[in-house]
C-alpha cells in the first residue's frame, strides 16, 4: 500500500541529518515534501537533493510569527515532523551556565511547542505529528543532565498532545548515537574515536546513520493505530 503517496509532509529541521534523510525516504514513498530550516542556503542545498516539486522555506523555529506565517502559507497538510535542534551540550550541572541551559530549550522544546500550536488548524485528522527526543532520557551519562531533561520533556509533551489532539496521532522518535551534525563541534579525531568506541559497545556493533532513524519516522507516518508512543532506535543502548 502506498500510504504516503501524494501526502503532504512538513519537516522542520529537514535540511540535514535525520530530517533530510526522512525527506528523501518519504519522497521515494510518493510524498510531497516541504522542508524548513533557519538558513536559506541550507534550504537551497537540501532542495537540490530532493525532487523538483519539493518546497523549502527559511524559518527560525524560535520565532513565533515566522512559524505562524509558515503554516498559513502551507495550508492543509498530512504529517508534521520536527527534527530541528542545535548542537548538543555535554557538561556537568556545576559547570553549566543557566542562561545557556535555558537557551537549549528554545529550539528543541519551545520550537516544537510553537510549531505544533500553529500547525494544528491545518493538519488533517487522518494525519500525524512526530517529534524527536533521544536515548539520554532513558540512559543518561555523566554530563548529560541538560540533554536528558529536554528529551524527557519532549516525551511528556508527546503523550499529552496525543490526548489533546486525538484523532491526530502524535508520537516521538528516540534515537541513540547517530552520525549527524549534532556532533560537529567536536574535533574530527575525537568524534571518530567516539563513534568507534560507542559503536563497538553496542549490540549492533556500530553507531546509527541518519537513514536508520528516518525509517522510524516513515513507519510512524504510515501506521495508523499507534499514538502517544516513544519509539526507541538506539542500537541496543538501552539494554547495556
Amino acid at each position: 500500500m502506498e500510504t504516503l503517496k501524494n501526502k503532504k509532509v512538513v519537516i522542520i529541521g529537514g535540511t540535514s541529518g535525520i530530517g533530510l534523510a526522512t525527506a528523501k525516504l518519504a519522497t521515494l514513498k510518493g510524498a510531497n515534501i516541504i522542508i524548513a530550516s533557519s538558513n536559506q542556503q541550507r534550504v537551497d542545498n537540501a532542495l537540490q537533493e530532493l525532487p523538483n516539486e519539493s518546497k523549502g522555506y527559511a524559518v527560525d523555529a524560535t520565532n513565533e510569527s515566522q512559524l505562524k506565517i509558515l503554516f498559513e502559507k502551507i495550508g492543509s497538510f498530512d504529517h508534521l515532523i520536527f527534527t530541528a535542534g542545535e548542537g548538543l551540550i555535554l557538561e556537568n550541572i556545576a559547570d553549566a551556565s543557566l542562561e545557556t541551559a535555558q537557551k537549549f530549550f528554545n529550539v528543541r522544546y519551545w520550537g516544537a511547542f510553537t510549531a505544533v500550536k500553529y500547525a494544528i488548524p491545518y493538519i488533517r485528522t487522518t494525519g500525524s505529528i512526530t517529534l524527536t527526543s533521544g536515548i539520554a532520557s532513558e540512559r543518561p551519562n555523566k554530563g548529560w543532565t541538560l540533554s536528558a531533561s529536554i528529551c524527557a520533556a519532549m516525551e511528556g509533551f508527546t503523550r499529552a498532545l496525543a490526548m489533546e489532539l486525538a484523532p491526530i496521532r502524535v508520537n516521538i522518535v528516540s534515537p541513540g548515537m547517530v552520525k549527524t551534525a549534532l556532533w560537529s563541534a567536536m574535533p574530527d579525531i575525537d568524534r571518530q574515536a567516539m563513534y568507534t568506541n560507542v559503536g563497538n559497545a553496542l549490540l549492533v556493533k556500530r553507531v546509527g546513520e541518519a537513514a536508520d532513524v528516518a525509517k522510524t519516522f516513515i513507519y510512524l507516518m504510515e501506521q495508523d493505530f499507534g499514538t502517544g508512543q516513544t519509539l526507541i532506535v538506539d542500537g541496543g543502548t538501552s539494554l547495556i
